[in-house]
């Protein structure tokens, strides 16, 4: 199947439109039309705009960028125009209903990137960075040996990302060449560093450093140094992570991207000695990142679920470019950077419980007694978090999500907004497990979509989706998928009916063929064999007045149809 036919279904969803088609706009181009999402190029220079457009039959070319955002048919916009021009074209996408990708820098200041993220999550908007390096096979390929521990403890890491080659002026090359580096080592490493120390030369013009050497210091003792530079007489770029028990390098000028090598060091009469030993090379996959990321980019905007680069991972990123500029003009010995975890909090966190480096926690959150927040775990606003609750790195949980105590949520865990986890319930995220055998890399995804209940000591077996608003009973054992308003029950759990969005059984269909909450009076209808709410959109809050319940559970519990789910 052709790339264009296998998200032929995203095109309505997604219809792309590429603003500034330079160098690396021409390739964003490119790869979106591949993927069949291509409906409109914009740049100013009307030579370049009149080159590209023949390439693109049937796609609109328009030197105006702003007669796209005005276009309803277009979904998203990918903005790839000169990093100043980032904050202004990214704040009227998002106010023109867009969602947006966005090259890096996202914005040439943290102040501006926390604007553009919060505007983008008022308005329910889809913000992603260009940090292709994250996409980049090889670099998933090395993220899994870190994180399964094949590296051992990580010591020291260091990237070069050097060129002769195009040489601008609007910012540096800190800012033009070591987001990436940036982007790679927080992804990486899963923590924010603690000290930066930047210094360097201009020479081609006064005030924009052609070369600068970045020092980072991290809570967990590991140093990393990112030397970028556009004067250099040859193409690397290279990344090198150094462990206790095997080196890998990283590098993308060579046939063979990646590879291990387990030299160690042993005491020979008392004397340290280097014990060298053959490269290992990793097997990676030859597509190209850049496909890989916009392919995400469509994915993100038809699923609703942020990519890994949104727009809180380039706010981070920012944060340690604004630290690294300020080093590099003060010529500061070093300069303590405050993480986004260090600084003022609008959420709360009991004493006694952990929220590591590395976690994002919304606004108004609560975090309770005993609980452990692990780095990398995305928590949304308004959460309520129990005692004794383990967040494991790699879920995102949404807004207004309640998990009660003694609740662990693992790797591969998707959890949508207004979720309810009852005390002791059970959530997995492998079918077989041993501990004899390592599956990190086979942890399967469970998804509990928007306002669903998972009952007190119910059990989730990974791989499975709970539908919006259904309610898994106290004790059941889930084996399988949960249609939407579905109650289940028992070991293994099966259908006993439907339920409303209030948590009540509902009556068998009246003579129109409506089923209606009995609480609240909203009338449900059977749609292609799974139930929708005709009163109130799925997405929608309930309204003030039908927020609180007034009435028990016995009071409105009635008979409890056969499912035909």
């Amino acid at each position: 199947m052709s790339d264009s036919s296998a998200n032929k279904h995203q095109l309505d969803i997604a219809s792309v439109a590429v603003i500034g088609i330079g160098t690396w706009g021409q390739n964003l181009a490119r790869v979106f039309h591949r993927l069949g999402a291509l409906v409109a190029i914009s740049d100013t220079n009307p030579e370049r705009l009149q080159e590209a457009a023949p390439r693109y039959a049937g796609v609109t070319a328009t030197s105006d960028p702003k007669m796209l955002l005005d276009d309803p048919r277009i979904r998203a916009v990918v903005i790839s125009t000169p990093a100043a021009t980032h904050y202004h074209l990214v704040r009227d996408a998002l106010a023109a209903g867009k969602d947006v990708f966005v090259e890096k820098p996202m914005a040439l200041t943290a102040n501006e990137g926390k604007d553009l993220v919060e505007r983008a999550e008022k308005a329910g908007r889809i913000l992603m960075v260009g940090h292709v390096m994250n996409y980049h096979p090889a670099i998933a390929a090395l993220r899994t040996l870190i994180n399964r521990g094949d590296l051992g403890q990580v010591r020291y890491v260091y990237s070069n990302r050097l060129n002769i080659g195009k040489i601008r002026t609007e910012e540096n090359i800190l800012w033009s060449f070591a987001p990436h580096d940036i982007s790679l080592l927080l992804n990486l490493l899963g923590e924010e560093p603690r000290h930066v120390f930047s210094s360097g030369g201009a020479w081609l013009n006064p005030d924009v450093h052609d070369v600068t050497m970045t020092l980072l210091q991290f809570p967990s003792g590991v140093q990393a140094h990112i030397f970028v530079s556009w004067l250099h007489p040859f193409k690397e770029h290279r990344l090198v992570v150094v462990g206790s028990e095997k080196m890998a390098v990283f590098d993308d000028t060579s046939e063979n991207k990646l590879a291990l090598y387990p030299h160690r060091v042993e005491w020979i009469n008392r004397v340290p000695t280097a014990i060298r030993a053959a490269a290992e090379v990793v097997p990676t996959s030859d597509e190209e990142p850049l496909l890989i990321e916009c392919r995400q980019f469509l994915d993100s905007v038809a699923t609703r679920v942020p990519p890994p680069t949104d727009g809180r991972e380039g706010l981070r990123v920012l944060r340690v470019l604004e630290a690294c500029q300020q080093s590099l003009k003060t010529l500061a010995q070093t300069r303590a950077f405050e993480s986004s975890q260090t600084a003022s909090k609008p959420y709360f966190v009991h004493p006694s419980a952990v929220v590591d480096e590395g976690a994002e926690i919304g606004a108004g959150t609560k975090i309770w007694h005993f609980s452990h927040i692990m780095s990398g775990a995305v928590i949304g606003e308004g959460c309520v978090i129990g005692q004794n609750v383990n967040i494991a790195g790699g879920t995102r949980i949404g807004n207004r999500v309640k998990i009660q105590n003694n609740v662990s949520v693992y790797t591969g865990t998707v959890i949508e907004d207004d979720v309810f986890l009852g005390p002791s319930c059970v959530l997995t995220n492998v079918k077989n497990p041993r501990a004899q055998i390592n599956r990190h890399d086979l942890y399967e995804t469970t998804i509990l979509r928007r306002g669903c209940t998972i009952g007190a000591n119910a059990t989730i077996v990974c791989g499975v989706t709970i539908g919006r608003y259904a309610f898994v009973a106290a004790g059941a054992v889930v084996t399988r998928d949960v249609p939407d308003y579905t109650l289940v029950a028992g070991n293994p759990a099966r259908p006993k009916g439907w339920i409303s969005r209030h948590g009540h059984p509902m009556t068998r269909p009246s003579e129109d063929g409506l089923w209606r909450c009995p609480e609240s009076g909203f009338r449900y209808q059977l749609v292609n064999g799974s139930l929708k709410c005709l009163d109130l959109d799925e997405d929608a809050p309930l309204p003030a007045e039908l927020a609180v319940g007034r009435r028990r559970y016995d009071e409105l519990k009635s008979g409890q149809p056969p499912c035909t789910c």
